[in-house]
């Protein structure tokens, strides 16, 4: 009878130690699935990102060319204006001159509206 419970408690033990070794190898397991899933998710990323980055470049790329030209466009339209503007100043520059001295030298000298006279 003993032997028979010696026996008993023996395949018990074992069998404990199997349950032990099953639950960690399955995580184990769980953790290099985890592992596994985390590389996996930063490849796609990576790659995902790589797409997108030679998507932007092809992109920029192709509106290279119209940023240039919209660039030049207002350059020139900016030169135009510029140039309409120093004509102006050119012609009208010594009319301008001529009345500032006008005003400045020609002095009539009157008393300031405010001032009353005084009666004596």
């Amino acid at each position: 009878q003993s032997a028979q419970q010696s026996q008993g408690i023996q395949t018990l033990l074992e069998a404990e130690k199997a349950a032990a070794k099953i639950v960690q190898d399955a995580r184990q397991y769980r953790i290099q699935k985890l592992k596994d899933a985390r590389t996996e998710a930063t490849k796609e990323i990576e790659e995902y990102h790589k797409a997108k980055e030679a998507e932007f470049k092809k992109f920029e790329a192709s509106h290279a060319g119209t940023t240039s030209k919209a660039q030049a466009a207002v350059d020139k339209d900016t030169e135009v204006k510029l140039k309409s503007i120093t004509d102006s100043y050119d012609s009208h520059k010594d009319d301008v001159v001529r009345k500032l001295l006008d005003r400045v030298t020609q002095v009539k000298p009157e008393l300031h509206r405010n001032l009353k006279k005084v009666q004596s």
